[in-house]
């Protein structure tokens, strides 16, 4: 006998092996947060998921990550690329890693893109929901000719 759906978007996908799922999932955070929907974006993290972003405090819950995103976006920074290099997983419990680049619009209006990795930690409750995400910027570097 087949059970009706009842399930959230998230949980639209359950054929799909764990890695395809939080890459999709991922896919998805980075269009809320292009399109300036942060509640979106947050809404990925679980009620007591974190987001630690360089020079920002950690935000503990959905409400503050929206926060820190609007933040973000308000301070220039656009167009999120993340490219998943690497999901571990095992039970409920997920890694993935990878890399991301960004632009930041400046006050002049000059285009500064920023490029680093990242790591996230997931957790199926119910869907899969971020528990915890960290990035890095990866230093510029600076050819012998720019010197």
């Amino acid at each position: 006998m087949y059970r009706p759906y009842t399930g959230s978007l998230a949980d639209s996908r359950p054929f799909q092996n764990v890695e395809s799922q939080l890459r999709g999932l991922t896919q998805d955070f980075v269009m809320s947060f292009n399109t300036g929907n942060y509640d979106q974006a947050a809404a990925l993290f679980a009620s007591d998921g974190v987001l630690i972003a360089p020079i920002h405090e950690a935000a503990y819950g959905q409400k503050p990550v929206e926060w820190v995103l609007r933040q973000l976006g308000e301070a220039g920074y656009g167009d999120l690329r993340l490219e998943t290099t690497r999901v571990e997983h095992s039970g409920d419990m997920a890694m993935e890693l990878g890399r991301f680049s960004v632009v930041v619009r400046q006050a002049d209006g000059t285009l500064v893109p920023e490029r680093g990795k990242y790591v996230r930690v997931w957790k199926r409750l119910g869907a899969w929901l971020l528990m915890a995400d960290c990035w890095s910027r990866t230093a510029s570097v600076v050819s012998d000719r720019a010197a």
